[in-house]
């Protein structure tokens, strides 16, 4: 009986050897082990210099371009002049107008100076005319009258009479048409007024030829040379005017939720990574773009370095809530992430097993588990292992 039991159990041992021959070996991966900790969140995102404003600079009338006084580059002054047109013909149609208001205020002068005070005098001269008429018909009445003279005589110093009233009348009608407000005066401040304003016309199409900076800034771009045609219609150069430095952002909208109005961001131009400088988010926008998921972000600069120019590449780095006590891992170790059921596969005794999670917020390649782990899991880090495979940590 006891050679049965030791068969037996030599046979049991062989068994087991074997068995555990056959099995497969361990797996040897990649584990990261689970350990909550306080994470300071943030979102890196690529942008460019926001322009204040970017102004297309061009003519309101047709003309050749005599001068052109900038290139790509030159900083501008308000009111300094860019482009200069031919303006000959213009400056002809000035003279012209200038000539015209010569006249006018000529002809209002003369009505002043002379033509009324001649009228004055003239009703003077036909009022005294009148009262010489009036005392010749009463002497003729009276003396027909008496009989010392005819009626016929009478009659005539009547009809003298009637001449006197009616110069006086025509006279005054004629003062009255030279004066501050009569026809004569106003017709002489109308012409000078049309005089004035077909000037005014002139000399502002004259001043179209001139073609001015309308604020401080720099030229971007020049694309028309003396000898071109300038028209209202046709872009001749480009300026960036001076204004408060904005960066303009897309970020993904995952990261939504990490990002509020006035965080202070840090941020640097792709071409001078080592400067770096304070931005503060002062917009968000209220929409998403659907075709790549972004939303836009726009930073004050407060303190701009002298090198950033308009339209330069930055990175931006801005900084979002602690996360207390919160377990992260790399994203690329949640299986199904992007759906409503990630899970992951965690190491227990040696056996891969698969573990169902919940995620919250994804920075910068990292994502927060906020169940299903517990500190001191070892995560599987390989993509290529299954639930149930052997694994071993790989030294």
């Amino acid at each position: 009986m006891r050679r049965v039991l030791v068969i037996i159990a030599a046979v049991l041992v062989v068994a087991a050897l074997v068995v555990f021959a056959l099995q497969p070996k361990p797996v040897a991966v990649e584990m990261l082990t689970t350990a909550p900790a306080d994470i300071q969140t943030s979102v890196v995102a690529s942008g460019r210099v926001l322009p204040p404003a970017r102004v297309d600079i061009g003519a309101t009338i047709t003309g050749r371009v005599a001068t052109v006084r900038v290139r790509e580059g030159a900083r501008v002054a308000a009111d300094d002049i860019l482009i200069e047109l031919e303006h000959s013909e213009l400056a002809a149609a000035v003279a012209q107008a200038r000539a015209a208001v010569t006249r006018a205020q000529a002809r209002v002068t003369s009505v002043k100076t002379l033509a009324l005070p001649t009228a004055q005098a003239a009703q003077q001269q036909a009022a005294a005319n009148l009262d010489v008429a009036e005392r010749e018909a009463k002497r003729a009445r009276d003396l027909v009258a008496k009989g010392f003279i005819s009626q016929s005589r009478a009659d005539d110093a009547e009809r003298q009479l009637d001449v006197a009233r009616s110069q006086l009348a025509s006279t005054r009608a004629q003062t009255g048409a030279q004066g501050a407000n009569g026809a004569e005066a106003q017709q002489a401040q109308s012409q000078l007024a049309e005089a004035e304003a077909a000037l005014a016309l002139a000399q502002a199409k004259l001043a179209q030829t001139l073609i001015r900076a309308p604020a401080t800034g720099v030229v971007l771009e020049r694309v028309i040379e003396p000898g071109d045609i300038a028209q209202p219609s046709r872009r001749m150069m480009t300026l960036a005017l001076d204004g408060p430095v904005r960066l303009i952002v897309q970020v993904d909208e995952k990261n939504l939720p990490l990002i509020k109005p006035g965080a202070v961001a840090t941020a640097a131009a792709d071409a001078f990574p080592n400067e770096r400088f304070e931005a503060v988010v002062n917009y968000i926008s209220p929409g998403i773009d659907a075709t790549r998921g972004t939303v836009e972000l726009r930073l004050d600069v407060p303190q701009p370095p002298a090198l950033l120019k308009s339209d330069m590449t930055v990175a931006i780095d801005v900084p979002g809530p602690v996360l207390k006590q919160t377990v992260m891992l790399p994203a690329d170790a949640v299986r199904q992430l992007q759906t409503d059921a990630p899970w992951v596969l965690v190491a227990r005794d040696g056996v891969a097993v698969r573990v169902p999670v919940k995620s919250g917020l994804q920075t910068q390649g990292r994502v927060a588990i906020t169940d299903g782990l517990n500190a001191g899991e070892r995560v599987i880090m390989a993509r290529d292992i299954e639930a149930g495979t052997r694994v071993r940590a790989k030294e």
